[in-house]
């Protein structure tokens, strides 16, 4: 039996598996009895936080795939505790978000924002842009996401580093990585710095005080992970004093972001609404990926994308959907 957790958005793409199984979809309100003797919980609606009030009931649950990739807000106690496996949607967002990325340093490097007040004021004033190839980009976050957005941003010129919990010589997508404890020391000669890395209790805050106090006056903080990554009291002090280059943000420490937040209005900051994951095609991915993993789970096979509960995200290396 698969118990489908329904958000604003409709559930798609559960025709196959509802052939196969019993399949019954529920709101928050009622998810408790959709999981009463489910074996399977699809969360549709990523962001619900219906899970623990329903957990009772899930006595016979043994895999939960949820359609994200952050699973922060997931991972309660009894859950971490239990047997079941986790999976979320490793692979679906790496592309949008590497292109993301690599629009919001277009977007400061070429003063696209300054340029579009200019025009709704019809003003015609040259300015100067600058190159990205050849810029030196820190990316905050070694797994999928991370070594996607490092490929695409290497194959313009960028030069890329990253940050991950261990360091290395030699990888692949990064060059050398750089280990998290050492990111104040090394980030002073980032012309970007990217965040892209989960939030787990070894993350939050990892872009502290010192860490935005070491970022050179030109640099440019972009992120895509979970505001709670940056102190962004900190932040909004470089920025209001004028002493940083700007911020990209996708993601805040409250959301929505509050209304008079300074973030909003600071000139140098874009904010965008969560949305860097998003594309045309996200919906239909994440309804086939589901159908691909529900058919490896019944054949007993093993699954992609399987979170570690404990570190909180997927371990690089252990394969994608």
């Amino acid at each position: 039996m698969v118990a489908v957790l329904e958000g604003a958005r409709p559930v798609r793409g559960l025709e196959r598996v509802a052939g196969l199984a019993d399949v019954r979809v529920a709101k928050a309100a009622d998810l408790d009895r959709a999981l009463d003797g489910a074996d399977v919980l699809y969360l549709w609606d990523y962001f619900s936080g219906a899970l623990p009030a329903a957990w009772h009931a899930a006595g016979s649950l043994r895999w939960l795939h949820v359609a994200a990739a952050g699973v922060d807000k997931l991972l309660f106690p009894d859950l971490v505790a239990s047997g079941v496996v986790v999976t979320n949607a490793h692979g679906i967002f790496d592309q949008p978000m590497a292109e993301y990325v690599l629009g919001a340093m277009l977007y400061s490097a070429k003063g696209f924002g300054p340029l579009r007040d200019q025009q709704r004021a019809e003003e015609w004033t040259w300015r100067e842009g600058r190159n990205i190839a050849g810029s030196r980009a820190l990316v905050v976050g070694t797994g999928s996401i991370g070594r996607h957005t490092a490929r695409l941003l290497r194959a313009v010129g960028v030069q890329v580093e990253g940050v991950g919990r261990r360091a290395a010589e030699h990888d692949d997508d990064f060059g050398v990585v750089h280990a998290s404890a050492d990111l104040t020391r090394v980030v002073a000669d980032a012309d970007w710095l990217v965040l892209v890395a989960p939030l787990t209790p070894a993350t939050e805050n990892l872009v502290s005080a010192g860490v935005i106090d070491a970022l050179k006056s030109s640099a440019v903080l972009i992120n895509v992970g979970r505001g709670r990554l940056v102190d962004e009291d900190a932040l909004v002090r470089r920025l209001q004093a004028g002493t940083l280059g700007g911020a990209v943000l996708d993601t805040f420490a409250v959301e929505p972001l509050p209304p008079g937040h300074p973030l909003w209005s600071l000139p140098s900051v874009l904010v965008t609404p969560h949305m860097a994951s998003n594309a045309d095609s996200w919906l239909d991915d994440l309804a086939a990926q589901f159908e691909r993993n529900f058919l490896l789970w019944r054949e007993g096979r093993p699954l992609p994308g399987v979170v570690d509960k404990v570190l909180g995200y997927v371990p690089s290396g252990s394969g994608t959907a």
